[in-house]
């Protein structure tokens, strides 16, 4: 089975070349960038039919439900990475605490982790310079499009690095706190979803929460360093 996982993840992840990003806070008018090293990204966030395999030890049905997980923690996601790491014979990347207040992640692991925010909005502008990579209505599902409702991944057109929905449907947690000296531990999330207004699906909007908040537009994307 573990080869079977690792296979069936391989075939989706994206490389993505080392670069430069510049990050912003708009909140305190603070700029700053980021050097990134090569990584690795998955092309669509996690399915519900992927999750539920994994979490429920269930037969290889990941194809059967194609639409993002959603309801997930930062701390549910960090929990999954550990397990699809396990199944598929890798280094888990990581260290969780007793009391689960205090997680590590090993960079050099070979395992599943979080993007990084810098990583995420590198990989989302995919060498583009504006605050999209395309034409909202055909590159994302936002609250005028969508119905009301998440779609299935992989539906709308992907950035010119081949990854989808890297705005809208579903708002993807990163590995990132946001400011622990203002928020404590609040982790932040990015991208926009079904459920959002047009200004919000962008490549340098930045939203935060408690890492056990669960709603129904918020779920997240894979990535591995190499």
């Amino acid at each position: 089975m573990s080869f079977e996982i690792k296979s069936y993840i391989d075939h989706q992840m994206v490389k993505i070349l080392g670069g430069e990003i510049e990050l912003r806070d708009d909140r305190i008018k603070s700029k700053w960038r980021v050097d990134l090293g090569p990584f690795l990204l998955a092309q669509y966030p996690v399915t519900r039919g992927l999750y539920d395999a994994i979490t429920n030890n269930s037969p290889l049905s990941f194809d059967e439900d194609l639409k993002p997980v959603v309801n997930i923690s930062w701390n549910d996601a960090i929990t999954f990475c550990n397990l699809l790491s396990q199944k598929a014979g890798l280094k888990e990347c990581y260290s969780i605490s007793k009391d689960g207040e205090s997680i590590i992640c090993d960079w050099e692991s070979n395992g599943f982790r979080l993007p990084s925010e810098a990583e995420w909005q590198y990989a989302c502008k995919a060498g583009t310079t504006g605050y999209r990579y395309g034409e909202l209505d055909k590159i994302a599902w936002y609250n005028e499009n969508s119905g009301g409702k998440v779609h299935e991944v992989g539906r709308m057109e992907p950035n010119a690095w081949g990854l989808y929905d890297m705005l809208g449907n579903v708002w993807e947690w990163c590995w990132d706190l946001y400011d622990e000296q203002v928020y404590g531990s609040y982790r932040i999330f990015r991208g926009g979803s079904w459920a959002e207004e047009a200004r919000g699906c962008g490549a340098s909007c930045r939203r935060r929460s408690h890492p056990t908040l669960c709603i129904d537009d918020l779920g997240f994307r894979l990535a591995q360093s190499f």
